[in-house]
């Protein structure tokens, strides 16, 4: 069973006595990534070791980028983030040189805050999370072999479309935004993230 301790003790393992260890865990939107990520930060902390998370959501493109391009429809999709901007950050962690500054999402207003939060030189494992961090299209493909350990997080679409709803119904928006959102968007961009992604080091199939 692939539970948190079990991938930490496989985390530690495979980390050795490495001075930085870049996690990748991938997978369509309402998998468990951000959850995943926060029980494995947790779990290794608890063990003694430094550990913070990069989500891939303080990379959205703003929102007036977004409707200048007809994008804001389909934000979250690839072509809705910004791609070069979090390359750059996986590289710099890569090289551990110093502290990285690192944008936050504030989901409140929908907008992404840059240079919110630092990543320091002494963390050991940063734990990056998001949709596209294993996507096999340009430009994502220019993170293949950053990650020095990958997951995916892939469950089935019943289980996608459920986890979407419920949390689309506690944003209390109406029926068709939500149909929109699920059946125009969110699932969309699942599915092809579910069919066009790398193998990663170890797929977990529920989280």
């Amino acid at each position: 069973m692939n539970s948190p301790a079990t991938i930490v003790d496989a985390l530690l393992q495979r980390a050795g006595d490495a001075r930085r260890f870049l996690v990748g865990l991938a997978g369509p939107p309402a998998a468990g990534k951000s959850t995943l990520a926060e029980a494995l930060r947790d779990g290794l902390i608890a063990r003694g070791e430094s550990a913070e998370i990069l989500p891939m959501d303080g990379f959205h493109m703003d929102n007036g980028i977004l409707a200048a391009r007809g994008l804001l429809p389909r934000k979250g999709a690839p072509e809705s983030f910004d791609a070069r901007g979090f390359i750059d950050i996986v590289h710099a962690l890569k090289r551990a040189e110093g502290e990285v500054l690192v944008p936050v999402f504030d989901r409140s207003r929908e907008i992404a805050i840059n240079a919110a939060r630092a990543i320091l030189r002494e963390t050991r494992f940063v734990l990056a999370e998001g949709n596209y961090l294993l996507f096999k299209d340009a430009p994502w493909d220019r993170l293949d072999g950053l990650f020095d350990f990958t997951l995916f997080v892939g469950p089935p679409y019943a289980v996608l479309e459920e986890r979407l709803r419920q949390r689309w119904l506690g944003y209390a928006l109406p029926e068709d935004q939500i149909r929109w959102k699920l059946y125009g968007n969110d699932l969309p961009n699942g599915k092809r993230i579910l069919e066009n992604s790398r193998p990663a080091d170890l797929h977990i199939d529920f989280f």
